[in-house]
């Protein structure tokens, strides 16, 4: 029956109706293989592929139909024989073919970060959770099998843009002695059909060659969106592969540690956060004034000042409460561009003043200010298990709602 024409007719008419058929698509692809037309065969499972790089029954298939077409026909005069090889992974060929889509490498930047949590100012809440949660226990692994501590899962950070997210988790490398490789959108996505789920699974591969190593998915909403809202999207795959990659990640991988960071925590997939994935939400903040003062002073650190600066930035630190460590080194930024403009018409060097730094304060806002006011909606009303009870405090305490 496996030999039958007609059957095999019957199973490309019903796949014509149902396309996204995978189980059909790979059962026409074994009865193609016995027929004895791989080259059949291994389309069906490219076109499976193309949707799910992991699916081992066309991973299978296509692995016999590349050897299928090798062989050639039956009847076919031998060819002499060669020293046999050893067959390559199965996941090897399948992931690399992509119709039209070229099959480039993946090149992503591994780099040994130096930077360590006490170089981080201010965040002593999200430093004490990422010690408690995720650094003790990979210190102390006689502690963590007494208390039977899992190290399943990834840590998410969410908060307000320019709050030092991204440098939070550059720490972490550099706290456990590890390369940090960070994964952005424009690293993943693809116009081609499947190569955006190809270049995911490379980049974990990366991270899983330079072990250890913490992988870092920046604007994690943006490659792992609400599938609900893809339903007529090609992301919708690159979102089932994030899915399958960490799961391999946090089960089968030692020595990679999947970090990530988004500003729209409420845009993630549900699924992303389920345990053993991203289970932990840590929330980053604004500085509090101690750490915006460290910030204004490193920012200005390298600058002429007047003498009139120095007893003002402890006052400036009081009258920036909600500012980003992005707006306040914006904010100096503005105050030098004030003096060197003055500089400019003189001919001489000014020094940077505290009138140049109250003028800055006046022209520079928050940016954070926005954020909360949406965020804000989120934790009032979309606050499933108390996952925003922290932000709603902060919100209500700092009464930005």
């Amino acid at each position: 029956m496996p030999n039958d024409d007609g059957v095999v007719a019957a199973l490309e008419g019903a796949l014509e109706r149902d396309p996204g058929n995978t189980a059909l698509a790979v059962h026409l692809a074994e009865l193609l293989l016995v027929a004895g037309r791989p080259a059949e065969a291994l389309a069906r499972c490219r076109e499976v592929l193309a949707r799910e790089p992991g699916h081992d029954g066309a991973l299978a298939v296509a692995q016999q139909a590349l050897g299928g077409e090798r062989a050639g026909p039956a009847a076919a005069e031998p060819e002499p024989a060669e020293p046999e090889q050893e067959a390559e992974p199965a996941t090897v060929v399948p992931l690399r073919v992509v119709d039209g889509g070229g099959g480039d490498d993946v090149d992503a930047e591994i780099e040994r970060p130096t930077v360590k949590l006490e170089d981080v100012g201010g965040l002593e809440d999200v430093k004490r959770k990422l010690n408690t949660a995720f650094l003790g226990p990979m210190r102390n692994p006689g502690l963590r099998k007494a208390y039977g501590k899992s190290l399943r899962g990834g840590l998410m950070l969410y908060g307000p843009p320019g709050c030092g997210k991204t440098f939070v988790a550059r720490a972490v490398a550099g706290e456990l002695g590890a390369r940090f490789t960070a994964v952005g959108i424009n690293d993943v996505l693809d116009m081609y059909i499947g190569e955006s789920e190809r270049k995911l699974h490379e980049l974990f591969q990366t991270a899983r060659r330079n072990a250890p190593c913490v992988l870092f998915l920046d604007e994690v909403d943006a490659l792992g969106q609400k599938r609900s809202h893809l339903r007529h999207s090609g992301i919708r795959g690159t979102v089932n592969q994030l899915l399958a990659e960490l799961d391999n990640a946090s089960s089968a991988n030692e020595g990679v540690f999947v970090l990530a960071a988004t500003n729209h925590p409420w845009d993630v997939d549900t699924a992303l956060r389920r345990p053993g994935r991203f289970d932990r939400m840590l929330l980053v903040l604004p500085p509090d004034e101690p750490a915006r003062e460290a910030i204004l002073r490193l920012n200005l650190r390298e600058r002429p000042l007047a003498g009139d600066v120095a007893p003002e930035i402890a006052k400036l630190a009081a009258r920036t409460r909600t500012y980003s460590g992005a707006d306040l080194a914006h904010l100096c930024e503005t105050a030098a561009e004030a003096a060197m403009e003055a500089s400019m018409e003189t001919g001489e060097l000014r020094p940077i003043t505290a009138k140049d730094l109250g003028r800055a304060l006046k022209e520079t806002k928050p940016s954070t200010r926005a954020w909360f006011e949406v965020a804000y909606n989120y934790a009032m009303f979309a606050n499933e298990g108390g996952q925003y009870d922290e932000l709603l405090v902060y919100i209500k305490e700092h009464r930005l709602s």
